[in-house]
Formats: C-alpha cells, sequence, structure tokens
C-alpha cells in the first residue's frame, strides 16, 4: 500500500512538471542559461523581450474556412461597428447536414434513426395529425363552444372580398356590382365563383349615391355607403338576383 501510494505521488509530481515546462520556458528570459540559479533571476520576463516571446499555448478555430481569415477590424471593439454585412456566426455554429442512409461509416445508415421495426420505421406518416395512441385525444379532451369553428361539423364561409377604396373612382349615381367592376378594369383578379362582399377599406370612401350590389356587407361599409347617400342591396348566391334592398 506504502509503494503504491508513493507511485501516485510520483505521477501526480511528474504530470504538473510536464503541465508547468511550458510555461515556465516562455516566462524565463532569453538570457537565461541552465547553469544559473534561479534565486538571482527575475521571475517575469523583462519590458525588452516580452514582445518576442511567443507563448506555446494557442486555441484552434473549429471553423477551419475562419483560420486563416483576417478578423482583426471585427477584434477591435472600439473602432468597429456591427452591421448586416459583417456579421458572421460563431466557430461552430454551421455544421454540416447529416447524411442519412449513406453507409453504416455515417452514423446514421442502415435503419437512419428510425429504429428496426415498427408502425413509425415505416415509410410515410404513420399516423394522422392529433393522434395519440388510441386515448382520448387533445382535440376532444377540450370543451366546445357554439359558434366556433373547432373541429369536425363546423365550417367558416369564405367571401371574394370588395373594399371600399376600389369604389372611389366611379361616377356617381350608378350601380356597382362585381360584373361591373370587373369590366370596368376596376378589379383585375377574377374569383366569380365565391360570394362577394364589400368591406371598408383603408382610405376614405369618397363616391356619392352608388347603388352597390353584393351578397354580404360588413357593418362599416354600409354606414360608409350609406352615409354618403347611397344604397346597399344583398343579393342571392344561388341566383344572384336581388334578394333585399336598404
Amino acid at each position: 500500500a506504502v509503494a503504491r501510494e508513493r507511485k501516485k505521488r510520483e505521477r501526480k509530481m511528474r504530470a504538473a512538471l510536464l503541465f508547468l515546462l511550458p510555461l515556465a520556458t516562455a516566462l524565463a528570459p532569453s538570457s537565461l542559461s541552465s547553469s544559473a540559479s534561479y534565486s538571482s533571476s527575475p521571475l517575469t520576463t523583462p519590458a525588452s523581450s516580452s514582445s518576442s516571446s511567443t507563448s506555446p499555448m494557442t486555441m484552434k478555430l473549429f471553423d477551419w474556412k475562419r483560420r486563416t481569415a483576417d478578423e482583426s477590424s471585427l477584434n477591435d471593439v472600439e473602432n468597429s461597428e456591427f452591421a448586416l454585412n459583417n456579421l458572421k456566426p460563431a466557430p461552430g455554429a454551421i455544421k454540416r447536414k447529416v447524411r442519412k442512409g449513406r453507409g453504416i461509416a455515417a452514423g446514421q445508415g442502415a435503419s437512419c434513426g428510425f429504429g428496426m421495426r415498427g408502425q413509425k420505421s415505416r415509410s410515410g406518416r404513420p399516423t394522422r395529425p392529433g393522434f395519440e395512441g388510441g386515448q382520448q385525444p387533445l382535440y376532444r379532451r377540450l370543451p366546445k363552444f357554439s359558434g366556433r369553428p373547432l373541429g369536425p361539423g363546423h365550417t367558416r364561409k369564405i367571401y371574394n372580398l370588395i373594399k371600399t377604396d376600389e369604389l372611389n373612382a366611379l361616377t356617381a349615381g350608378s350601380v356597382v356590382n362585381y360584373s361591373s367592376l370587373l369590366e370596368s378594369g376596376t378589379i383585375t383578379k377574377s374569383k366569380s365563383t365565391l360570394p362577394h362582399k364589400v368591406v371598408l377599406g383603408k382610405a376614405p370612401f369618397s363616391a356619392e349615391n352608388l347603388t352597390v350590389q353584393a351578397h354580404a356587407f360588413t357593418k362599416s361599409a354600409r354606414e360608409a355607403i350609406e352615409g354618403k347617400g347611397g344604397k346597399c342591396e344583398l343579393l342571392k348566391v344561388s341566383t344572384g338576383e336581388v334578394m333585399q334592398e336598404s
């Protein structure tokens, strides 16, 4: 036991000497010889030789493309400013993508990390979205509120929107619908298969005495049209006839 402890102490001292030897070589002056005593010489390097001495311990960048790059301007914090043209990722932040299924030497070869058997190792999506293995899923555990489009059975009506900005250039007293706007070139995108709804635009509505025909109107759009002396007419979705005048 005593011999084991002595050998352990010797190994520790040897490792410490191997670690401190490069530091002592870097800190010692160049004129210091092996025969000189350490007590008669200073422990620090003089100012004249400090610039010539180099430390054997250096750091190596992980990103090999930036090892030889000149980044002295970026390291000068006082005289440099970060902008969009000099931003760079940190070394090691960008890695190559993992190439799966390219042999066992790549680390993701045979099964590509999906295991050997089972439903989740097969090609394609194994389960539908929201499936929780057979237990009651979240969208069925939550309470349902009437009138809220949540889950099957709830639908939302989609309209083709006509903004009141597009009606400002029309002449006063004219009858306006989607077909007339499309023919005049005010509206260029045709969505004739959808029902049309008039909504309030960003610019203030300035056209006067217009008769606007659509399948639906928002409250703000109706108030803007009627405030200028106009009239809103609702159309039937099936036949396109005037259903109601207001």
